[in-house]
C-alpha cells in the first residue's frame, strides 16, 4: 500500500471537565428531572382520577400493566437525571477541591 491511501485521522480535541460546565450540567439535569417529576405525578393523579370501568378481567389486568408501566418508564426518567445531577454536582465539588490544594503547593 502507498502513503497516498493512508488517511490522516483528524486530532480531536479533549474538553476538559470545569466546575461551572458541571454545575450548569447538573442545573440542567435537576431540572429536566424535577419536569420528569411533575410530569410523573400528573399523569399518576389523572390515572388515579379515572378508573377502569370494564367487567372484563382481561381488559382490567392489561389496562393496569399499561398505566404501570406508563408511570415506571417516567420514573425511569426521573431517576436518571436526579442521579445524573448529583454526580456532577459532587464532580464540581471534586474538581474545586483539587484546584485548591493544586494551589496551595
Amino acid at each position: 500500500m502507498s502513503d497516498q491511501n493512508v488517511r490522516q485521522v483528524p486530532e480531536q480535541r479533549t474538553q476538559v471537565p470545569t466546575p461551572f460546565r458541571c454545575l450548569t450540567g447538573a442545573i440542567m439535569s435537576g431540572g429536566l428531572g424535577f419536569a420528569s417529576y411533575s410530569l410523573m405525578m400528573a399523569i399518576a393523579t389523572t390515572f388515579a382520577n379515572k378508573p377502569i370501568h370494564s367487567d372484563n378481567p382481561m381488559v382490567v389486568n392489561l389496562s393496569s400493566a399499561v398505566r404501570t408501566l406508563v408511570v415506571g418508564v417516567i420514573a425511569l426518567g426521573t431517576g436518571i437525571f436526579g442521579v445524573v445531577a448529583i454526580g456532577l454536582l459532587a464532580l464540581a465539588v471534586q474538581l474545586l477541591m483539587q484546584q485548591l490544594t493544586k494551589q496551595k503547593s
